[in-house]
């Protein structure tokens, strides 16, 4: 299990959580009754693979920060109006295969483990 907080210093590993997530997203499948939310496999995915070797926290406008980078992960409609306001922000889609901008597909974030 992962939890995600604001900041993920030691000194505040007693904070509040603002997520939980599984550490696989294969064991959403197993837990899950019927099929589990493709939001939640997108963000689980994209935590578990950035976690191992980056700064994870939450974001107070968008999903995740890492090493100082925001990242909304969504699917294929998602789009780059609601980073426009954001520093450094990205568009995580799922459903798409190229780069373009600042938006990367979630696919790209396995290379990363």
């Amino acid at each position: 299990m992962r939890l995600l907080r604001e900041d993920d210093d030691i000194m505040d590993q007693f904070s509040k959580v603002e997520k939980v997530y599984l550490s696989n997203t294969n064991l959403c499948y197993a837990l899950c009754e019927n099929n589990p939310d493709k939001g939640m496999l997108r963000e689980t995915f994209f935590f578990s693979q950035m976690a191992v070797t980056h700064k994870v926290a939450a974001s107070p406008v968008l999903d995740f920060i890492v090493d100082g980078y925001t990242f909304e992960v969504g699917g294929r409609n998602k789009k780059r109006k609601q980073i426009a306001s954001v520093d450094n922000a990205f568009v995580v889609k799922d459903d798409t295969e190229f780069v373009y901008q600042n938006i990367i597909p979630l696919w790209m974030f396995g290379l990363n483990y």
